[in-house]
């Protein structure tokens, strides 16, 4: 191999760590500098069995980086997955980034939501969301922390409920 080569190979095996060092240098500053997050750094993780019914999987865009409370994550449903009712202290916003879904506040009808749709659910609204029985979906949620918490869990949703419409 000639110097060239061997120089490029380096140089790409270095860019990666020196991304990495800098965004580090930048979290350390307490929030002082810019911080780019890169897409799939962070990983994705299963929800947790008993606040889901199906298998959802988690995959957190963003943290709330103080004095700022938002948060952003993908949630992805395979079909007939679908969160427990729940409220949020501070509203909640879905944005449906692929996909058939289904969303009903408490006392109201079923929704279906499909891709490209918006969902905001205000604070301490019950309500539940997730696939379609026949379609996986994928949302961007994003919600605030009050005094640590953005959620109260409540009980599953019971497949009668699940598949009023």
């Amino acid at each position: 191999m000639n110097v060239l080569t061997i120089s490029l190979i380096a140089l790409c095996l270095l860019v990666p760590e020196i991304a990495f060092s800098a965004r580090a240098h930048a979290e350390e500053q307490n929030g002082l500098g810019q911080v780019v997050i890169l897409g799939g750094s962070r990983p994705s993780s299963t929800a947790p069995s008993g606040n889901f019914t199906g298998y959802v999987r988690v995959d957190p865009v963003f943290q709330a980086q103080a004095p700022a409370r938002a948060y952003g994550s993908y949630v992805t449903f395979e079909p007939g997955a679908r969160t427990n009712w729940h409220t949020h202290p501070l509203g909640q916003t879905l944005i449906v980034t692929f996909g058939t879904g289904l969303t009903q506040e408490w006392g109201g009808p079923v929704q279906v939501i499909r891709q490209g749709d918006v969902v905001i659910c205000p604070p301490g609204v019950k309500h539940w969301h997730g696939a379609a029985p026949d379609a996986a979906m994928t949302h961007l949620a994003i919600g605030e922390h009050v005094e640590g918490k953005s959620v109260e869990w409540m009980e599953q949703v019971t497949d009668e409920q699940y598949r009023t419409r």
